[in-house]
């Protein structure tokens, strides 16, 4: 039996599914990879991504942290694509309990699903620091220098920047989810991000299926592993 047909036979014989993505998820959608080859890391800037989207960057040069965040970050001409569309269609037939997230572009939601643990925030989710007074990802994208709140407080991002800890009870409800899954459906991510990548120990079950365009380091532990574009790869299943 072919890998497909393996991946398809597992999917068509369960009602208790979790994914777990990371970015080669959104790349099929035109939003970049910080990490890939033809990502964040091999452009030309001042500072390195990372230190851009770190909170001391962010206290300290708010400014040019905007600047970065504008251009780079607010994709919000991105459109779901298939496996956005895919895991939507799962849910709706009620075998896709949740997706638990690495990314912050709501494209999953966009797509239809409703269970959706985002780890690392959204920019869809900007709060006044002072009032807490919310603000969408259009209103940052079209401000000015450090986006400010009618109160005159200074306006975040709901998103997890470097040296940020994860919100607690989005971390426990994932691990809910993944501990209770039947099938783990592990897809476009590197499992280089820590904490996140660690909440895949908690997966007890013995369907792992990894789905991404390299080898990962937990392939030799899954029960399947499906190289390739994972739009491509969903859509083969039914």
């Amino acid at each position: 039996m072919g890998v497909m047909e393996q991946f398809q036979k597992i999917m068509s014989e369960t009602d208790n599914v979790v994914f777990f993505g990371g970015a080669g998820v959104s790349t099929e959608s035109g939003i970049p990879d910080f990490r890939s080859v033809d990502g964040l890391y091999n452009q030309k800037y001042d500072y390195p991504p990372e230190t851009i989207l770190s909170h001391t960057f962010y206290r300290s040069h708010t400014e040019e942290f905007y600047r970065f965040y504008r251009d780079k970050m607010l994709c919000l001409t991105a459109e779901p694509n298939a496996a956005h569309r895919k895991l939507a269609q799962w849910e709706r037939e009620g075998r896709l309990k949740a997706v638990v997230t690495q990314n912050i572009d709501g494209l999953h939601q966009a797509a239809g699903s409703k269970k959706v643990l985002e780890l690392h925030g959204s920019v869809h989710r900007n709060y006044c620091e002072k009032c807490h007074k919310f603000y969408d990802a259009n209103y940052i994208l079209h401000s000015e220098g450090v986006p400010q709140c009618d109160c005159g407080g200074f306006i975040k991002p709901d998103v997890v920047l470097y040296e940020e800890g994860l919100d607690n009870e989005t971390i426990s409800e994932a691990v809910a989810f993944i501990r209770a899954a039947d099938v783990l459906i592990i897809g476009g991510t590197s499992l280089a991000v820590y904490p996140a990548a660690g909440l895949i120990d908690y997966y007890k079950g013995n369907q792992l299926i990894l789905v991404n365009k390299t080898a990962t380091p937990r392939d030799s532990v899954a029960d399947l592993v499906v190289q390739g574009s994972i739009g491509e790869i969903f859509t083969q299943i039914a």
